[in-house]
């Protein structure tokens, strides 16, 4: 697979001439949709399992879709900065692109939501969507919501809502350590934990945090010092990719015993670093598992046969799905009717029953707690062939995590 592919014009396969304009095909129409996520750089190893991912979806809903519309997806490097996915975001648009998909990093989403709405509001015709399929800063839904955007992951909040349900009964949850990568997602993670740890569990101390830069850090021992010197027995973190996997190693190289409350374990390479002496010890929160079963398991199955890799990105199933039962609605691929076709749309995700909320964009979905532990029977799938899984130990409807927004949406 080459990653430095170029751009090429959107063609329009057919249109249907009406009396207040083109609209757009839909049946047998190519719909491009640009990918702008890192590929080069220490989170590279994500962003090539998404690549593949999305792509590999892209083929599985080609074979048929409610909207009979054919999906080809466009990687675009953006070097993990908002200066960079800007630049793609207008190569995108100049040829033509009108749906691009985003998800490692909330700093860079957060500038991707500011500059999709300035070219629609100055670009009358040629709007373009903004999905997201991994961005969980909170404001994204909230302070800086955008009808421009629609979020498939669920937010930092929401996670934290779930994780601190299963928390608040494990008695060995006593003193938390917080460390996250110093950006607005790893500030919003430390920030829910003590807000909602406070309401579920007074009586949790936190008795360190630390910031640290984003994908960056080279060697995690000096962090691991200060996390055993300090008492604790929990860690609460949301790093991931390169700052998960490299702060468990430097923790396993310590022999650090305490529990991991994370967001992303089984991104590339976290799996292998955690290893045997991480079983029973490692948490993870998140909309699916590697064990589920049903449509979604053959596909995480033939994915891996095909890649020799994990599939672990799930949204892009329900974002495909979401933008083909829109379209079918709309009975159209112009954004501007897809948009309002997907508000407030509900439809059957690979993790049961789920919604668009109108109000925010957000996903309502059920949430996982799942526990790093050996394969067995009931969890056969073993996550990077290590021999080990994570077995879900706990399920959370979707209400149970929903929060409420503050989102004032301005709609076209």
């Amino acid at each position: 697979m080459t990653f430095t592919r170029k751009l090429f014009g959107l063609t329009v396969t057919a249109s249907l001439a009406l009396s207040s304009g083109l609209a757009f095909a839909q049946k047998g129409e190519t719909v491009k949709i640009a990918w702008i996520d890192p590929l080069t750089g220490l989170m590279a190893p994500v962003g090539q399992n998404q690549v593949k991912t999305i792509q590999y979806l892209a083929e599985h809903f080609n074979a048929g879709n409610p909207a009979g519309v054919k999906f080809e997806i466009i990687p675009i490097d953006n070097k993990l900065s908002p200066a960079e996915s800007l630049n793609a975001l207008k190569s995108a648009i100049d040829q033509g692109v009108r749906y691009i998909t985003q998800g490692n990093g909330s700093s860079v989403a957060l500038a991707l939501v500011d500059a999709v709405a300035k070219h629609n509001e100055r670009n009358p015709g040629k709007e373009v969507i903004y999905l997201n399929h991994a961005a969980v800063d909170p404001d994204l839904t909230n302070s800086k919501c955008s009808y421009w955007h629609y979020r498939f992951d669920a937010d930092t909040s929401m996670k934290m809502e779930a994780m601190a349900a299963f928390m608040k009964d494990k008695t060995d949850v006593k003193k938390v350590y917080l460390i996250n990568q110093n950006y607005s997602h790893g500030h919003q993670v430390a920030k829910f934990a003590k807000e909602i740890m406070a309401r579920q569990r007074p009586d949790v101390q936190f008795v360190g945090e630390d910031l640290h830069p984003l994908a960056q850090v080279k060697d995690f021992a000096p962090y691991v010092a200060k996390i055993k010197a300090s008492g604790a027995d929990t860690v609460v973190t949301g790093n991931w990719g390169s700052d998960l996997t490299l702060l468990i190693k430097a923790a396993n190289d310590v022999g650090l015993k305490v529990k991991f409350y994370t967001y992303y374990a089984s991104v590339t390479g976290t799996p292998v670093a955690l290893g045997p002496a991480a079983a029973g010890n490692v948490f993870m929160v998140s909309y699916g598992h590697p064990n589920m079963t049903g449509e979604i398991g053959k596909i995480m199955d033939g994915f891996n046969k095909k890649f020799d890799v994990d599939l672990y990105t799930l949204s892009f199933y329900n974002e495909l799905s979401l933008l083909t039962q829109a379209m079918a609605k709309a009975k159209s691929t112009d954004p501007i009717k897809v948009g309002a076709a997907m508000e407030g749309l509900k439809f059957k995700g690979f993790n049961g029953e789920v919604e668009m909320r109108k109000t925010d964009h957000q996903l309502q979905q059920g949430l996982f707690i799942s526990v790093w532990q050996k394969t067995d029977a009931k969890n056969p799938y073993s996550v990077e062939k290590t021999g080990y899984t994570f077995a879900p130990v706990k399920a959370y409807d979707a209400y149970v995590a929903s929060t409420p927004t503050s989102c004032q949406m301005k709609r076209p």
